[in-house]
């Protein structure tokens, strides 16, 4: 599993793990938890930084339509994962 560092906006550091990664209507997005254990939170993330930025800007999917869309197509992606 892949480990990416993150800058909060209080300028924080914080690690996640990638779980899975897709692309829907023209938007990327992760899949990222807190940890490598079992239990630990899960974040759907959306890439909403412009093609031409140097480092990806991501912010947490907090629209419930737009996160239940996303979690089914990664609920897809890994069949062992429970999303709920």
């Amino acid at each position: 599993m892949d480990k990416i560092l993150f800058m909060a906006e209080d300028g924080e550091q914080v690690e996640f793990y990638v779980l899975e990664q897709t692309r829907i209507g023209g938007l990327d997005y992760i899949l990222v938890t807190d940890t490598e254990e079992d239990d630990g939170e899960a974040l759907i993330l959306k890439d909403i930084s412009n093609s031409d930025d140097a480092e990806a800007l991501y912010e947490i999917v907090e629209d419930d339509k737009e996160i239940e869309a996303v979690a089914a197509v990664f609920g897809n992606m890994l069949e062992d994962v429970d999303l709920s």
